[in-house]
């Protein structure tokens, strides 16, 4: 009896403390993306020869353990959730290296590694652990200075980068470098260091076009024009057909050759079929999403909580950028999933984990105060005393 009170009084402070808006925003997307997967996977299926609905099936199973993943995360504290982060960060890396050397190959790239009838990429899990351990890194820097927070945080990065680039990823790696980026400068970065650190990534991406020739490739036909552009130009099309209403429900057409349609490609098929006005929504849900994230962020009076926050919607907000500029033809291809709207296990789980982690620290509860300031309110109520 007493354990059922106990049961009802955590999920009671649960609903009364959660932040209501980011918890409707990320399951519209996620039930949005089940639906949208109707439209986007099933002529990929039948292209490879598996039964019509092959996708949106898996989509469903996938969908079940993410929406579980996302609200069980977010019942954590700030406390548990650096410690989740600092297993999974490890875990994860543990298989990125496994992945270099037993993983499965595909176009060239080893980033997944098989589990019976599953398939796991370790990166995925990767970015919201490395953005959370980075934002503790910079908090305790912060807080003491004889911690050595910031020179841990590039040496982090510099290994997850040189995972990353081994894959070879240079989409994740210019994501997760980005965020990194972010964070060090909301933690006080001294202009000097942005010069620098900017300069580095020019001449990494410059490296990247002269080592990997698929980099090279990518990049000469998004400014060119010439050679193998097929999928951005159809995914270019489907969003023209579609116009501002869509051709409506399984009416698309030109979605049919899009060979990554229910992955990469899955925003030209909401264009062709549901409209524009259909993509502006769900852009404006991602937006706010990132816009509500840093307002709630910068109110924060805890450091940690605030970086962690910024990191993990910009995490949120630039993956969802990326994809949806190569669909608008706006940057070369990257290969990266739109947030629990594309296909993609590892992705939506990874996704659901890092809405988790921000509906977590989002909310209203007195252990989103620093330790300094309960300090400081105490000193102060006892001399009113």
């Amino acid at each position: 009896m007493a354990a059922s009170r106990a049961k009802k009084g955590l999920l009671t402070d649960w609903w009364l403390s959660i932040d209501r808006w980011f918890l409707a925003a990320f399951l519209i997307l996620m039930l949005g993306g089940m639906v949208l997967s109707f439209a986007a996977s099933p002529p990929v299926a039948e292209k490879i020869g598996l039964e019509p609905f092959h996708f949106v099936k898996r989509h469903a199973l996938f969908l079940v353990p993410s929406i579980a993943a996302m609200l069980a995360t977010s019942l954590l504290t700030p406390r548990g959730i650096r410690r989740m982060s600092i297993i999974m960060l490890a875990g994860a890396l543990v298989l990125m290296v496994a992945a270099l050397f037993f993983g499965m190959e595909v176009k060239g790239a080893r980033r997944w590694i098989g589990a019976g009838p599953l398939t796991i990429q370790p990166s995925e899990f990767m970015k919201p652990a490395f953005v959370v351990v980075c934002a503790w890194l910079f908090a305790e820097r912060s807080r003491r200075t004889d911690i050595p927070g910031n020179l841990f945080s590039i040496m982090l990065l510099g290994t997850v980068v040189a995972l990353l680039v081994a894959q070879p990823d240079l989409g994740q790696t210019i994501l997760t470098t980005a965020v990194w980026g972010g964070l060090f400068f909301m933690a006080g970065l001294p202009w000097l260091w942005i010069v620098m650190l900017g300069g580095l990534g020019g001449a990494g991406i410059l490296g990247a076009y002269v080592v990997f020739p698929h980099v090279a490739s990518r990049f000469d036909r998004f400014l060119t024009g010439e050679g193998d552009t097929f999928q951005t130009d159809t995914a270019r099309e489907a969003i023209l057909r579609g116009g501002w209403f869509g051709q409506g429900p399984g009416e698309g057409i030109v979605k049919r050759l899009l060979p990554d349609s229910h992955t990469d490609f899955a925003y030209s098929v909401i264009a062709e079929e549901f409209g524009i006005i259909s993509c502006m929504a769900l852009t404006a849900i991602f937006a706010f999403i990132v816009i509500r994230g840093l307002n709630v962020a910068f109110a924060q009076r805890d450091t940690f909580n605030r970086l962690a926050i910024t990191g993990l919607v910009m995490l949120f907000g630039l993956q969802s950028i990326i994809n949806m500029a190569v669909n608008l033809h706006l940057m070369p291809a990257k290969g990266m999933t739109l947030p629990f709207i594309s296909y993609g296990g590892s992705s939506m789980l990874a996704v659901a984990i890092t809405a988790g982690f921000v509906l977590a620290l989002t909310r209203h509860r007195a252990d989103n105060v620093s330790q300094t300031d309960r300090l400081m309110e105490r000193t102060l109520a006892a001399q009113a005393v």
